[in-house]
Protein backbone atom coordinates (compact mmCIF):
# COMPACT_ATOMS: atom_id res chain seq x y z
CA UNK A 1 0.00 0.00 0.00
CA UNK A 2 1.32 3.61 -0.87
CA UNK A 3 0.04 6.36 0.73
CA UNK A 4 0.50 10.10 -1.10
CA UNK A 5 -1.08 13.09 1.43
CA UNK A 6 -1.26 16.51 0.45
CA UNK A 7 -3.31 19.83 0.73
CA UNK A 8 -1.15 21.55 3.66
CA UNK A 9 0.03 25.42 3.81
CA UNK A 10 -0.15 28.22 5.39
CA UNK A 11 -3.47 29.22 6.95
CA UNK A 12 -5.02 32.19 9.09
CA UNK A 13 -5.99 31.29 12.49
CA UNK A 14 -9.94 30.96 11.70
CA UNK A 15 -9.09 29.33 8.40
CA UNK A 16 -9.87 25.92 6.98
CA UNK A 17 -8.13 23.51 4.89
CA UNK A 18 -8.25 19.97 3.50
CA UNK A 19 -6.11 17.39 3.43
CA UNK A 20 -6.22 14.20 1.30
CA UNK A 21 -4.91 11.14 1.28
CA UNK A 22 -4.82 8.65 -1.64
CA UNK A 23 -4.13 5.00 -1.39
CA UNK A 24 -2.87 3.03 -4.08
CA UNK A 25 -1.94 -0.86 -4.28
CA UNK A 26 -3.44 -2.95 -2.14
CA UNK A 27 -5.85 -1.10 -0.90
CA UNK A 28 -8.99 -3.28 -0.41
CA UNK A 29 -6.89 -5.11 2.38
CA UNK A 30 -7.10 -1.65 4.30
CA UNK A 31 -9.45 -2.00 7.39
CA UNK A 32 -8.94 1.88 9.01
CA UNK A 33 -7.66 4.86 7.93
CA UNK A 34 -6.41 7.91 9.99
CA UNK A 35 -4.67 11.45 10.40
CA UNK A 36 -2.25 11.67 12.74
CA UNK A 37 0.31 14.91 13.63
CA UNK A 38 3.50 15.70 15.21
CA UNK A 39 4.42 19.46 16.13
CA UNK A 40 8.22 20.15 16.65
CA UNK A 41 9.28 18.67 20.17
CA UNK A 42 6.02 16.86 20.23
CA UNK A 43 5.41 12.65 20.25
CA UNK A 44 3.16 11.72 16.72
CA UNK A 45 -0.39 12.12 18.11
CA UNK A 46 -3.76 11.08 16.18
CA UNK A 47 -6.18 13.26 15.20
CA UNK A 48 -9.12 11.26 13.29
CA UNK A 49 -9.54 7.77 11.99
CA UNK A 50 -12.06 6.26 9.96
CA UNK A 51 -12.48 2.00 10.09
CA UNK A 52 -14.15 0.46 6.80
CA UNK A 53 -17.25 -0.03 8.55
CA UNK A 54 -17.58 3.94 8.80
CA UNK A 55 -17.11 4.41 12.86
CA UNK A 56 -15.13 7.44 13.09
CA UNK A 57 -12.66 8.53 15.97
CA UNK A 58 -11.30 11.85 17.28
CA UNK A 59 -8.72 13.66 19.25
CA UNK A 60 -10.73 15.75 21.84
CA UNK A 61 -8.70 18.59 20.37
CA UNK A 62 -10.43 18.83 17.22
CA UNK A 63 -13.41 17.61 17.95
CA UNK A 64 -16.17 19.78 16.31
CA UNK A 65 -13.76 21.12 14.21
CA UNK A 66 -12.34 17.97 12.13
CA UNK A 67 -13.98 15.89 10.26
CA UNK A 68 -12.50 12.92 8.64
CA UNK A 69 -14.54 11.18 5.33
CA UNK A 70 -13.60 9.28 2.36
CA UNK A 71 -14.35 8.48 -1.18
CA UNK A 72 -14.34 4.65 -2.09
CA UNK A 73 -14.05 5.28 -5.68
CA UNK A 74 -11.06 7.40 -5.62
CA UNK A 75 -9.52 5.40 -2.37
CA UNK A 76 -8.95 8.49 -0.49
CA UNK A 77 -9.62 9.91 2.86
CA UNK A 78 -10.04 13.60 3.45
CA UNK A 79 -9.70 15.52 6.61
CA UNK A 80 -11.69 18.41 6.48
CA UNK A 81 -9.95 20.97 9.38
CA UNK A 82 -12.08 24.38 10.12
CA UNK A 83 -12.13 27.07 12.80
CA UNK A 84 -7.98 26.29 12.97
CA UNK A 85 -6.06 27.28 15.68
CA UNK A 86 -2.05 27.87 16.14
CA UNK A 87 -1.76 25.04 17.88
CA UNK A 88 -3.00 22.25 15.08
CA UNK A 89 0.52 23.73 13.34
CA UNK A 90 1.81 20.73 12.69
CA UNK A 91 3.13 17.91 10.44
CA UNK A 92 -0.07 15.37 9.31
CA UNK A 93 0.51 11.98 8.82
CA UNK A 94 -2.23 9.54 6.83
CA UNK A 95 -1.64 6.25 8.14
CA UNK A 96 -4.03 2.88 6.60
CA UNK A 97 -4.15 0.07 9.30
CA UNK A 98 -4.53 -2.97 7.09
CA UNK A 99 -6.08 -6.40 7.90
CA UNK A 100 -3.32 -8.17 8.77
CA UNK A 101 -2.91 -7.39 12.70
CA UNK A 102 0.03 -5.18 12.65
CA UNK A 103 0.58 -4.43 9.64
CA UNK A 104 0.42 -0.69 8.79
CA UNK A 105 1.56 2.45 6.55
CA UNK A 106 2.44 6.15 6.68
CA UNK A 107 2.40 8.64 4.48
CA UNK A 108 4.99 11.42 3.79
CA UNK A 109 3.48 14.18 5.99
CA UNK A 110 2.25 17.47 4.88
CA UNK A 111 2.99 20.42 6.64
CA UNK A 112 0.33 22.80 8.08
CA UNK A 113 1.08 26.23 9.51
CA UNK A 114 -1.70 28.22 11.15
CA UNK A 115 -0.56 31.66 11.88
CA UNK A 116 -1.07 35.55 10.91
Amino acid sequence: VQLQASGGGLVQPGGSLRLSCAASGSAFSIRRMGWYRQAPGNQRELVATLSSGGSTNYADSVKGRFTISRDNAKNTVYLQMNSLKPEDTAVYYCKADLLVPGKYYWGQGTLVTVSS
